[in-house]
């Protein structure tokens, strides 16, 4: 009986030193492996290497140790799984994918030791589990570059160039729609201008909790469905938008459509970078860039093309309106709608199913990749040889669940704060040790350039608008002490300004006031038909025996103590009016945005080209310090050819800070994270948006001073800050 329970004593102590070696041994592998990895795999690719490596568990099994603990020695290439845990994980294809072995051809290795007692993840440290997802995390970034290194770039990867292109051209789209329909959507729907400034507002602070909220999903539910959501509910709400008749329903259609469209950016790059090789990334993704350009130019084209067309418009009633502010609108929407059903026709990022352990799925979306570019260059008969994949630990997370007898609303409700909850938490590990540090650099170089970029898109239109006014006004004709009696007007009076005329017996049909200013004039029998009055007012006039028939004339336009005697005014017209078919502004302002974003393609080409040459940093630092320089040199413009000069060279040198930008952001962070911390900078991207439009905004025609000094400040001074960020170019992703 004694001897019995020595012998089991002795068989459970051989068993614990076993499990204590074994891990030693595991620790030891790992770290030699991750070590060497990148050697090995910048020279050739060695898929054996994970073969060599899972035999030799297998020997671990077949001759295990001694139970009193001798025969145990230091070799370099011994057994881990024995203690990892990798069963799933470190399953193979043979050749053509077999699938994953059932339940009972498995061999049970995880936690095992030479008695067949397993050790339950249960009982293990959570710190220890999350090193070893890291290790298997790194092991699986150099095996991944080599797999999408054999699978090739090509025909797959130009499809989804172009489907993603589509979206990103969305996003640039849906940035400057606003700021061209806000001046003829404001006047067509009566807004004052104490809320003027909100529909430029809204549609930014929609886009920056969108590109919070679909990045952070990203990385739970996936790149490619999280984007059909986003980009559909961007198209439902954009075009409707074109159709509602409040401003409170227009308002909330266009933060709805940023809220969706935020998501894009994060995303996009995020899916892109994940099917590139390292040596791709950089100038594929900078290509990729010329897609939210090309939605600048398409905005502009269409803008300057449709908006000042006002008479491509219907009405029914007075009650509903339909302008041609709203037909750019919805022409507007068409990117969105077919990035939507091109998307549709795409495979999900196989980056993203490795890290959730959907190995199936993954190795069917890469052996796709490599037939798809195979096929195209010729060589259909070419075999995927990828016969093993990496796959990190999963770790299991608590999840608080509902109760069932709730009711719809309260467990979509609380669905909603367990995923954000979950967001959040990815997010607070962007900002753990060893991140932490160039997380606050990208966080500050992302504020800084953007706040200067939006800051001076809102500045320099408005500038160019008062440059405009000031010239037109000095042209403004002045009529004084005139009389004019028994006459017809049915033309167009515009840019004048009448004091102490006297019209007797005047009629006014058909025609139109343009900035047409009456001070001390009186009207005595006159009749008005068909009256429409833009920027026209009357100041301390007198009206007797006048009758009003279908004039826009009211109490707003009559000022500072006007005197109506013995006057009638009958069905006036209602609603607010646009302004006239030979609007010259109009046309010169959006042709200046049109010029503006022509002149990006340079910035953008050369950016390309030099991303992986000069490196993503020299790029990133030299284009915001010049871009910072130039934007100082505005000081110096007094014309309205030099600001117009001065945009197009600032839009040129600062397109290459964005793009570098982007492509940094892309490869600083794992691919568990990469949507989370991209989407965040993203926001803070378009909260700088919202304070740049309103600190730049207030200061427009008050000072040129401040605005210039502010841009340049923090365009130079994020500029030296993204110097100081790591060099990603040789990084694998994560």
């Amino acid at each position: 009986m004694e001897d019995t329970y020595n012998n089991r004593t002795s068989l459970v102590k051989g068993a614990k030193g076993m499990v204590k070696e074994a891990k030693r041994h595991a620790a030891k592998k790992v770290n030699k492996v991750v070590d060497r990895a990148t050697d090995e795999y910048s020279t050739h690719r060695n898929y054996s290497r994970f073969q060599d490596e899972e035999d030799e568990d297998e020997d671990f099994y077949r001759n295990p140790p001694r139970q009193d603990g001798e025969g145990y020695h230091d070799n370099e290439e011994g057994s881990s799984d024995a203690t990892e845990g990798h069963d799933d994980e470190d399953e193979i294809y043979e050749g053509e994918y077999q699938g994953i072995p059932s339940a009972g051809d498995k061999k049970h290795k995880e936690g095992q030791v030479a008695l067949g007692q397993p050790v339950s993840d249960s009982t293990r440290d959570r710190k220890e589990l999350e090193q070893e997802r890291q290790a298997d995390e790194e092991e699986l970034a150099q095996q991944y570059e080599l797999i999408i290194q054999e699978c090739g770039h090509g025909r797959f990867q130009w499809q989804l160039f172009l489907v993603l292109g589509l979206a990103l051209m969305s996003d640039g789209v849906e940035v400057f729609v606003v700021g061209f329909v806000l001046p003829s959507a404001e006047t067509d729907m009566c807004v004052p201008n104490s809320s003027s400034g909100w529909l430029g507002s809204v549609v930014y602070l929609g886009m920056m909790v969108g590109a919070f909220f679909w990045g952070g999903m990203s990385d739970k539910v996936g790149r490619r469905q999280c984007l059909l959501i986003c980009m559909s509910t961007n198209g439902f709400f954009a075009f409707l938008s074109s159709f509602v008749q409040g401003y409170g329903l227009f308002l909330l259609c266009r933060l709805a459509a940023g809220f969706g469209i935020g998501g894009a950016v994060p995303i996009v790059f995020s899916f892109f970078a994940e099917v590139l090789s390292r040596e791709k990334r950089g100038e594929h993704l900078s290509w990729l860039c010329m897609f939210w350009m090309i939605g600048e130019i398409y905005a502009s084209a269409m803008a300057w093309a449709i908006i000042p067309h006002y008479g491509w418009s219907f009405s029914m009633g007075s009650a509903y309106q339909f302008h041609s502010w709203r037909v750019f609108v919805v022409v507007c929407a068409l990117p969105c709608v077919c990035a939507v059903v091109a998307l549709t026709f795409m495979p999900e990022s196989p980056r993203f199913y490795l890290e959730v352990g959907k190995h199936d799925e993954a190795w069917m979306i890469l052996k796709q990749i490599h037939d798809t570019n195979m096929r195209a260059r010729g060589q259909p008969e070419k075999v995927f040889t990828v016969n093993r994949i990496k796959i990190p630990r999963q770790l299991d997370e608590l999840v608080e669940m509902e109760s069932e007898s709730g009711n719809p609303v309260s467990k979509a409700f609380f669905r909603i704060k367990a995923e954000v909850h979950g967001i959040y938490l990815n997010l607070m590990k962007c900002f753990n040790y060893p991140m932490q540090e160039n997380m606050m650099r990208l966080a500050i170089v992302w504020f800084t350039l953007s706040f200067g970029y939006y800051g001076l898109s809102v500045w320099f239109p408005d500038v160019i608008k008062h440059l405009q006014a000031d010239e037109y006004a000095s042209k403004v004709q002045i009529h004084i002490n005139e009389r004019i009696e028994g006459f017809t007007f049915n033309f167009t009076l515009e840019n004048q300004i009448h004091k102490n005329s006297l019209f007797i017996n005047d009629q006014f049909i058909n025609m139109k006031l343009k900035s047409v200013t009456f001070i001390d004039s009186t009207f005595r029998n006159c009749y008005f038909d068909d009256v429409t009055s833009v920027g026209s007012i009357f100041r301390n006039c007198t009206f007797v025996d006048a009758f009003f028939f279908n004039t826009d004339i009211d109490e707003s336009k009559l000022i500072d103590g006007t005197e109506v005697v013995n006057s009638t005014f009958t069905h006036n017209k209602t609603g607010c009016q646009m302004t006239f078919d030979d609007d010259y502004s109009a046309y010169w302002v959006y042709f200046i945005n049109f010029l503006g974003t022509l002149a990006v393609l340079p910035g953008n080409i050369v950016s390309a080209l030099l991303m992986d040459k000069i490196g993503r940093l020299s790029m990133l630092g030299g284009s915001m310090v010049l871009s910072g320089i130039s934007c100082f040199f505005l000081w110096f413009g007094t014309s309205e050819s030099m600001m117009i000069f001065m945009l197009c060279l600032y839009n040129g040198l600062s397109i290459s800070a964005w793009n570098s930008l982007d492509v940094v952001t892309t490869e600083s962070f794992p691919t568990v994270r990469r949507g989370t911390g991209f989407g965040f900078c993203n926001a803070l991207c378009k909260l700088a948006a919202v304070l740049g439009n309103l600190i730049f905004g207030s200061l427009v025609g008050i000072t040129k001073a401040i605005p210039i000094l502010m841009a340049s400040s923090v365009l130079v001074g994020g500029g030296l800050v993204g110097l100081r960020l790591p060099d990603t170019r040789a990084n694998v992703l994560m």
